[in-house]
C-alpha cells in the first residue's frame, strides 16, 4: 500500500513549475501562425488555384471537332459550341446538349472511333 502513496507523492512534486519559466513570447506565437499559414498556402491553396486555372484554359480552348470526356464519363465529339453550352455527338445521330462546365478532359484526336 505504501507503494501507491509514494508514487502519488512523487508525481505531485514533479509537476511544480520551474522558478525561471517564461511565458511564450508573442513573437514565437506570431512566427508559428505565419509558418502554419505559409505551409497551408503551399500545400492546399496554391495547387488548387493552379488546377482551376488549367481547367478554365481548357474550357476556353474547346472547339468544334474536339473529342471530350464529361464529368459523368460520357465520351463524345463536339458538333456545335456556344458561350455556355455545346452539342456533343455521343453515337451516330445521337446528340446531347451539355454545359461547358461538364467537360472534364479533352482527348487526343482519333481516340473515339
Amino acid at each position: 500500500m505504501s507503494l501507491f502513496i509514494s508514487d502519488a507523492f512523487a508525481a505531485a512534486t514533479a509537476t511544480a513549475p520551474a522558478a525561471n519559466a517564461h511565458p511564450p513570447s508573442i513573437i514565437n506565437t506570431v512566427l508559428f501562425i505565419a509558418v502554419f499559414f505559409g505551409v497551408f498556402y503551399f500545400l492546399f491553396i496554391r495547387p488548387q488555384a493552379k488546377k482551376q486555372k488549367e481547367l478554365r484554359a481548357m474550357l476556353s480552348n474547346l472547339s468544334k471537332g474536339d473529342e471530350i470526356v464529361t464529368s459523368s464519363g460520357i465520351l463524345g465529339k463536339i458538333k456545335e459550341i456556344t458561350d455556355d453550352f455545346m452539342v456533343v455527338e455521343i453515337a451516330d445521330n445521337t446528340n446531347i446538349k451539355l454545359q461547358k462546365n461538364a467537360v472534364s478532359m479533352v482527348l487526343p484526336q482519333g481516340t473515339i472511333k
